[in-house]
Parts: structure tokens; C-alpha cells; sequence
């Protein structure tokens, strides 16, 4: 089940960016589990990770690989995260970059590796090196839509999106895919996210710009509260435009940013719009606060209350819970009597209290809705913060409890 989600297969080819999928037969045989990019001289690459102690052995290389030279593929399989392996799991990730380059004639530094799926237990590496030359015989352009399924776990649907603008009569593109539905939670998520353009951009910009957007977009999602092990969200710019951005002082850099920022909101929210049981999509926006962590600690509060979550799930304007969770989230000295909270634009909470004009029908109407937002004026400040998250629901209970099995 997924909220008012989409499936996008309209993608428009980034120059110079080839991709290949094949199925090694890691966890299922349906679809493509292992995809792999190919990235032209001119491209530059960035990318923001978790922060989760026990990142899986990719993320490890990855991140190793990624600040010694540049770039040329990217590869991820799905059904096995290659999470809490050990030294045995590293040396499993590094023999499908050994093999990849091999079969390129790169070196072994210039190959990016990603896995998500199970954690703690071995790759099924005899699988993965003998498919890797199948997915390496079927790059192309055009295979955006076949690899937003071939990094599908959990997920009931592939995530992307795509768009186009001119710029001095170029044309630009921006495509990404995107995947998770469960263990969500920022600094990352369980989580890949693989956006590309054809701009030039230089590599420190281009971090500069990852870093930035993911905090916006990917860093403000949470299902359930669970930071992962196997994060990733990578932005490459392929360098195949004549449009080139080498510092920020000009005027493309505001709108490729802009635009970009489109993209990383839409496949970050796609990921809480696909969350695992999720059949509300639900904006918490904190605002007038003292600090921007405060307001994200009373908006994660909010998100993370199994009672708030599970209220969202019956469609039950229980309040109470909100204002409860709202007076636990640490902030100190909170004037209780400026606290606004709304449910959309019906107030439920001020003056301390139930709010003189709620009534138990108007609060009902907001939370059948399956999307809504939940807003919390604090009255203490300029600083405002948005975060999205689902409900708590009999089948994410089911998923997770039956995700081995």
C-alpha cells in the first residue's frame, strides 16, 4: 500500500550516464537485483551516508573510494545489506569492485558499491560476480525505470522522477530514483537515493549541494524512528552539458539548486508516501522555535510517538496525545500558554489547553484524511522546521515481523 504514490517510468535520459540490471538470484527471481552504473570522464560525484556505528562494509569502501579518486561506477544489489559481516563482508564488497574493474579495466578505487536488504549475513558472492558481466552487457541510457525497480526491497513500487529546464539554451536534465520503506529514520534512512544531471559541476560544489539538499529532503523523513546501516544517497553530474558550474557566485547555481531541491523532496517523500503499512502522509511543521533542533526534536518527538502514530492509523482526533508528546520533546522553560498546535487549519491546543473553538467533528474530518499535517506553533522564536512520517498500522507490524521469513 502506498499514499497517493505514483509509479513514474517517464524518465529522461542524462547524457553519457549508462546503467545495467540483471536478476543473480540474491533473495527473488521477479526482478533486476543487481544495477550498475556507468559514468562518463567528465562526471563528478557526491554522496551523504549514514551514521548508523555499524555501516554496512559498502558504505565503508564507498565512502573510502569516493574521497581518494574519481568515480566510474557505481554498483548495488539488493536482498542482502552486507551489514554487521565483519572483516569477511568487507572483503566480499571489495571482490565485486575487484570484478567490476576487472571487467572494465579500471581501477579497483574508481568503483562505488552499495548493498541494502538483510543485515548480518554473507553476500552470496558466487551469485553477484557471475551476473555482474550481464548487468555490465546491458547499460544504456534509457534503463532509469528498469533500475528504480532493481533497487526495490520491501518497497511496493518503484520511486523516480525526472525533469527538464533550459538555461542559456541548453537543455538540462535532473533523473533519480530512489528506495526504502522501512527502518527509516534521518542520518539516514534504509535507504538509496541516486540522482543524476548532465551539468558540469565541480566535485566540491557538487558535495556542497548533496549535503545541503539531503538535509532538506532525506534527513527529514522518518517512518519508524530506525537509523539503518546501509544509507546512501549519491548525486552525479555526468559534465556532458555545455552549461558548466565551477563556483556559486553566478546565477545557474541557484537555479540548479532549486531544481534539484525539487528532486530530492519528491523522492524523499516517495519513500514515507511508500512506508511499510503506511496509509497517512503526514507533514509535521514546528514552528517559531528557539533553535532549529529544538524544533526538530519536538517535531521527531511528535513522529516517533507509537500513540500519536497509531491515533493516525484509526483516524482518531486523540489530541491529548500530541499535546503529551509535544510536552515531552526536552524543550526547557516552554511558555505552555503561547503553544499553538492545529490539525491542518483546525486548532486543537492554546491557552494551555483544548482549544475554545475545537470540536471532535472538525479534528475527526482532518484525520480521515489521508494526508494532513500537524502544525506546532511554539511562540519562542524564528525558527521553523518540517519533517514527514506516516502512521503506525497492523501491517507494518506484520512486514517487519515476517521480513525473514
Amino acid at each position: 500500500m502506498s499514499v497517493n504514490l505514483s509509479v513514474f517510468d517517464a524518465f529522461h535520459k542524462v547524457q553519457g550516464l549508462k546503467i545495467g540490471t540483471a536478476n543473480a538470484g540474491i533473495k527473488q527471481t521477479e526482478r533486476p537485483d543487481l544495477v550498475v552504473f556507468e559514468l562518463p570522464e567528465t562526471a563528478s560525484t557526491s554522496g551523504i551516508f549514514t551514521k548508523n556505528a555499524f555501516c554496512a562494509a559498502p558504505v565503508q569502501i564507498c565512502k573510502k573510494h569516493l574521497a581518494e579518486t574519481n568515480s566510474k561506477y557505481l554498483i548495488i544489489n539488493t536482498g542482502n545489506a552486507n551489514a554487521g559481516t565483519g572483516v569477511g563482508g568487507y572483503d566480499d564488497a571489495m571482490a565485486i569492485c575487484q570484478k567490476l574493474a576487472d571487467e572494465k579495466g579500471v581501477a579497483v578505487e574508481t568503483v562505488l558499491p552499495f548493498s541494502t536488504g538483510v543485515i548480518g549475513e554473507r553476500l552470496p558472492l558466487d551469485k553477484i560476480l557471475r551476473t555482474i558481466p550481464a548487468a555490465l552487457s546491458d547499460t544504456s541510457e534509457d534503463n532509469w525505470f528498469v533500475a528504480s525497480n532493481g533497487i526495490m526491497t520491501t518497497d511496493t513500487q518503484p520511486k523516480g522522477t525526472s525533469i527538464q529546464f533550459e538555461y542559456e539554451g541548453e537543455l538540462i536534465t535532473i533523473s533519480g530514483i530512489s528506495k526504502g520503506a522501512g527502518m527509516i529514520k534521518p542520518n539516514m534512512a534504509t535507504m538509496l537515493g541516486f540522482i543524476a544531471t548532465d551539468a558540469y559541476v565541480s566535485k566540491d560544489i557538487l558535495q556542497e549541494l548533496c549535503s545541503e539538499l539531503g538535509e532538506k529532503s532525506f534527513n527529514r523523513i522518518t517512518i519508524d524512528g530506525d537509523t539503518s546501516t546501509n544509507d546512501s544517497c549519491m548525486l552525479i553530474a555526468s559534465g556532458t552539458s555545455k552549461i558548466k558550474l565551477i563556483d556559486k557566485s553566478g546565477a545557474f547555481y541557484s537555479v540548479l539548486k532549486q531544481k534539484l531541491e525539487e528532486v530530492f523532496i519528491y523522492l524523499a517523500q516517495a519513500i514515507v508516501r511508500d512506508g511499510e503499512g503506511a496509509t497517512k502522509f503526514v507533514a509535521i511543521d514546528v514552528k517559531n522555535c528557539a533553535a532549529q533542533q529544538e524544533a526538530l526534536d519536538v517535531a521527531y518527538t511528535v513522529a516517533h510517538s507509537p500513540l500519536v502514530k497509531t491515533a493516525l492509523f484509526a483516524s482518531d482526533a486523540n489530541w491529548g496525545r500530541i499535546l503529551a508528546a509535544v510536552g515531552r520533546s526536552g524543550i526547557e522553560n516552554m511558555d505552555l500558554d503561547a503553544i499553538q498546535i492545529y490539525l491542518d487549519d483546525v486548532c486543537i491546543v492554546e491557552n494551555g489547553g483544548r482549544a475554545a473553538s475545537y470540536t471532535e467533528e472538525a479534528g475527526a474530518r482532518v484525520m480521515a484524511q489521508q494526508e494532513l499535517s500537524i502544525v506546532i506553533d511554539m511562540g519562542r522564536g524564528a525558527f521553523d522546521e518540517t519533517i514527514w512520517t506516516t502512521d503506525l498500522s497492523h501491517e507494518y507490524v506484520t512486514i517487519n515481523a515476517e521480513y525473514r521469513t
